[in-house]
């Protein structure tokens, strides 16, 4: 059985241990897991605490936003199929290509929101 050496420090007349989280590895986390990351700390502190105290937000959040990413351009991808918005539509009428997409994908956008990051 291995023990666990314990280093304290002084602080006034306290003696503290010196508690440091295990090194994570750096990862870039885009907006939809930082929307998940807020709701998670606006609407269950609970689970964001368990989360961080058991170094695995990180990797948590990093899986969230791939998901949504991957979910959103998929979505785009299907809306624009379904509805006719073409290359050729955008050759032909390039601003009723614009205002078509920018609606694809506001509502793209509010599937991701409502189905994986604020759930």
């Amino acid at each position: 059985m291995m023990a666990t050496k314990i280093t304290y420090t002084q602080q006034g007349d306290y003696l503290l241990p010196d508690l440091k989280l295990p090194k994570q590895p750096k990862v870039e986390i885009g907006i939809w897991g930082k929307r998940h990351l807020r709701y998670l700390k606006n609407h269950h502190p609970i689970i964001y605490i368990n989360l961080l105290t058991s170094c695995k937000l990180t990797a948590y959040l990093a899986d969230i936003d791939e998901q949504a990413e991957d979910m959103f351009f998929r979505l785009v991808k299907q809306l624009a199929e379904k509805e006719g918005v073409t290359e050729q539509l955008k050759a032909d009428n390039q601003m009723l290509w614009v205002r078509k997409m920018n609606n694809i994908h506001k509502r793209a956008q509010e599937i991701v929101n409502a189905e994986l990051v604020y759930t």
